[in-house]
C-alpha cells in the first residue's frame, strides 16, 4: 500500500517550533508500506522553526498577525500534485492542524480552543476524493 504522511509524524523536525510529531504507529505503517512524507509548511516556503499559525475568518494569520495564507495553500497545492502523481491508497495528517487537521483545528483566537472543520492541505486533498484520516484514527 501506498501512505502519504505528514512528515512531523514521521519524526522529521518540521512542526512551527522546530519538533515533530514522531509516532509509534506511523513509524510501524512506515515499515510495512511505501511511505511518501509531506510537510506543506515547508513546501509552501515557510521556515521550521515558524510563528504559530490559525485559520482566522477562513485565512491563515500567524499570532504575530502576518498573514501566511498564501503559503499555506501553496504548500497545500504542491502536496495535491503529489497526490495525484503518486496516487496514494491512504494519506495519514497530524491532528489539529492549520494545514494538515482533519477533523479538527485551532479556532483562530491562539487560545487552544478547537473547532470542528479540516486544515487548508487536509480540506484540498478530501475535496479531490483522497482517502484523508486523522493520525489519531489509526
Amino acid at each position: 500500500m501506498k501512505i502519504m504522511v505528514s512528515a512531523c509524524l514521521s519524526g522529521e523536525n518540521c512542526k512551527y517550533n522546530g519538533g515533530n510529531n514522531r509516532n509509534e504507529k506511523v513509524l510501524h505503517l512506515m515499515t510495512e508500506n511505501e511511505v511518501i512524507t509531506v510537510c506543506p509548511e515547508q513546501m509552501g516556503g515557510l521556515p521550521t522553526p515558524r510563528v504559530p499559525a490559525e485559520i482566522v475568518d477562513g485565512v491563515v494569520t500567524a499570532k504575530d498577525g502576518r498573514i501566511v495564507d498564501a503559503e499555506f495553500r501553496a504548500g497545500a497545492e504542491k502536496c495535491l500534485e503529489i497526490a495525484r502523481r503518486e496516487k496514494p491508497d491512504l494519506i495519514v495528517l497530524q491532528s489539529r492542524s492549520p494545514s494538515c487537521g482533519v477533523r479538527q483545528r485551532y479556532d483562530g483566537t491562539f487560545a487552544g480552543k478547537l473547532v470542528n472543520g479540516a486544515g487548508i492541505t487536509a480540506q484540498l486533498l478530501m475535496e479531490e476524493g483522497f482517502r484523508v484520516v486523522d493520525v489519531e484514527d489509526i
